[in-house]
């Protein structure tokens, strides 16, 4: 469809690639217009942090805040307990409160980075749908919202089909999921004015059956929008690296590490990701992006730098990029590369290379290890590691050792 917005947040959203399906052009673009927007997207806590699967959703509640608008970013505390099972082939495991509180407060400190929260008509919320799930009377529910779904659309909705249709169960508890969900946004609604949801477009399904809701319950017009589900260029879904997930928080993930991900971003890519993960200008974006060559790699410098920026600030960056010209530029060491500590207990009668690979994560096992250093791939201090069984003795970690696995994942590995 080719719509021509009026506002300034629709506009941002359509031409940079965030746009994949509204419910309805016209009338969010006309309520953009008419005032402050209140919008949502949820986020559950299964894990400490996000990762960058999750960072098109988030710049699109920051992109909300700049255009004048008010992000509010809901914590599945009561969702979490239940599991979305939107396109997935299992269920998800069950977590504990006590787990979904401590996964809350690690997320929470990455969204201070990209809004501005505070009392102010545009400024941010973080809420917690728990307050108003956990409460609920299970009779009163189902007789109040219950009855507004109807269970042969919720069967003909793709992300239920698609696991019916591979004979994978679907409990029951997973089912109610987009129930909740919709009443989230309708709570957000009573209590907020919220009138759009976000998300990715799996949740497409969820978000009109909130929208189908509220209309039914409140008579209120809403909104839903939608983004892309995004893989890079060569298939592979955003949010993984060769070593596991590419986590926000530092202590998850080290600022190089994440700098070094954006770094290594595909030729083809580099355009698209800077208009969705940077606030470069357009113009600049293709520029950059058009790049080839050896040319091309100043772009990805670029969009480490502004990626890096923004979620783990300015002095992080300088010290990422430095280590990064150190390591490859000059071949030293650095001194921002993940580090692993090891005590005399830990060193023993001495560790095997092969190990230092697995405890300082550039390996995922001994398996893994071994196949890296018979490939050709392991280097210990610049020199190639031949022998994966050759161990190490603490005297021979009186400096720093530097671990190589490939050509552009490193380590540091020393005593404490």
């Amino acid at each position: 469809m080719t719509y021509h917005p009026k506002s300034d947040f629709l506009h941002v959203m359509m031409s940079r690639g965030f746009l994949a399906d509204c419910t309805d052009y016209q009338g969010f673009d006309d309520a953009l217009v008419k005032g402050v927007v209140p919008g949502y997207i949820g986020f559950d806590a299964t894990a400490k942090s996000l990762h960058v699967g999750s960072l098109i959703q988030i710049m699109m509640l920051r992109w909300l805040q700049k255009t004048g608008h008010k992000p509010i970013v809901l914590m599945g505390g009561g969702t979490t307990k239940v599991g979305d099972p939107s396109f997935r082939a299992d269920e998800r495991p069950l977590l504990s409160p006590a787990q979904i509180d401590e996964n809350i407060a690690g997320i929470r400190a990455v969204f201070a980075n990209y809004v501005t929260f505070g009392n102010g008509p545009q400024d941010a919320l973080m809420v917690n749908n728990a307050e108003w799930l956990d409460a609920l009377n299970y009779l009163d529910f189902l007789r109040d919202i219950g009855r507004h779904f109807s269970i042969n659309r919720m069967l003909a909705f793709e992300s239920v089909k698609s696991r019916l249709d591979r004979e994978q169960s679907l409990s029951f508890l997973e089912f109610n999921y987009m129930i909740l969900q919709a009443y989230d946004f309708l709570e957000l609604n009573r209590r907020y004015g919220c009138l759009v949801q976000m998300g990715g477009s799996d949740q497409w399904g969820n978000i009109v059956n909130g929208i189908d809701l509220t209309r039914r319950v409140l008579d209120t017009q809403i909104y839903g929008l939608t983004s892309p589900l995004l893989t890079t260029s060569d298939g592979k879904k955003m949010g993984k690296s060769q070593s596991g997930a590419v986590w926000l928080n530092a202590d998850m993930l080290s600022p190089y590490e994440f700098w070094q991900f954006w770094r290594n971003t595909t030729d083809a890519d580099v355009g698209r990701f800077l208009k969705l993960y940077t606030e470069l200008p357009l113009e600049e974006c293709e520029r950059l992006g058009a790049l080839a060559g050896s040319e091309i790699n100043a772009a990805k410098i670029v969009l480490a730098n502004a990626v890096t920026t923004l979620c783990h600030g300015a002095e992080a960056t300088l010290a990422a990029e430095a280590t990064a010209r150190e390591v490859f530029e000059k071949g030293g060491v650095g001194d921002d590369l993940p580090t692993l500590l090891l005590n005399a207990e830990d060193m023993g009668d001495g560790i095997s290379v092969a190990q230092l690979f697995v405890r300082s994560g550039l390996a995922k096992s001994g398996k893994d290890a071994k196949r890296l250093i018979a490939e050709g791939g392991a280097r210990l201090n610049d020199e190639l590691v031949l022998d994966p069984g050759m161990v190490l003795h603490a005297s021979a970690l009186a400096e720093p050792v530097k671990l190589t696995a490939g050509r552009k994942r490193h380590a540091l590995v020393l005593m404490s």
